[in-house]
């Protein structure tokens, strides 16, 4: 039930039970964040293969970008944009929350978006070969992971909201759970180069969340969105620098990417 909660929260994918769930029952499935982020990218990898079949790679990067926002309801871009409009602005936390509220996107709003479009397109183009089923695994599963982290480790800025939802339920046992979880995927599907990825994402999350913290005095729902999207583009990023520094190859028991 907890990950179906996930999945019906992260994604637009119909799936059971029809009725509204309790707000603690949505709130307690962050613990399955990081794998309804694993299945996403298994639906990233099976769609990757099908396209290279018949379409160019600049093509198939693309339409990956494009399922994944569309899969998503673009649930996370618009907490980017949201959190573009109002993190920027020199004004009161209070008078950035009120912004942040604001159904309309601003101009910082659209150029975060696009940028981090742009910089996940051109991430996933540069990926090589080997590295390709990694990212493609890892983006979804540890950006979902990334959030469960945030709101399990600072406040929330509001008194109510969506994300209110989830920090409400993120006790420190879900969290390290969920955690668990991570770093269990990550293993799997890079060896030891995927804890030197865990790792280094921790730094950079938590030096997100905690500028947030500074300007809007607290996380919100908008923030976690925000922070799962530069994660997916850290882990495209990173993961072909971390191969390169890890003396270990990145192999987990299964070598997935040359199956």
């Amino acid at each position: 039930m907890g990950l179906l909660l996930a999945l019906k929260f992260l994604t637009v994918i119909p799936l059971p039970p029809r009725h509204q769930a309790a707000a603690e029952d949505t709130g307690r499935s962050v613990v399955y964040f990081p794998v309804a982020g694993l299945l996403l990218g298994l639906i990233l990898v099976g769609l990757d293969r099908l396209l290279e079949l018949a379409l160019p790679a600049s093509l198939t990067n693309l339409l990956l970008v494009i399922v994944m926002v569309a899969i998503t309801g673009a649930l996370h871009l618009d907490g980017l944009a949201d959190t573009c409009d109002g993190v920027m602005l020199r004004t009161s936390p209070r008078e950035r929350l009120r912004i942040m509220a604001d159904s309309h996107v601003g101009t910082f709003g659209v150029v975060g978006v696009c940028l981090i479009i742009l910089l996940k397109y051109v991430a996933l183009s540069a990926i090589s070969d080997d590295l390709r089923v990694p990212a493609l695994l890892l983006m979804p599963s540890l950006s979902r992971w990334a959030m469960v982290f945030a709101i399990g480790s600072f406040t929330y800025a509001r008194e109510t909201g969506t994300g209110q939802t989830f920090k409400s339920q993120a006790s420190s046992g879900r969290v390290a759970i969920a955690s668990v979880m991570a770093i269990v995927i990550s293993v799997t599907v890079a060896g030891y180069g995927g804890l030197a990825l865990i790792a280094a994402l921790c730094c950079v999350v938590f030096g997100m969340a905690s500028w947030f913290r500074q300007r809007l005095g607290g996380l919100t729902g908008d923030t976690y969105g925000a922070i799962s999207e530069v994660v997916e583009v850290l882990v495209l990023i990173l993961l072909p620098l971390l191969a390169r520094i890890v003396s270990t190859h990145f192999i987990g028991p299964w070598d997935v990417y040359n199956l």
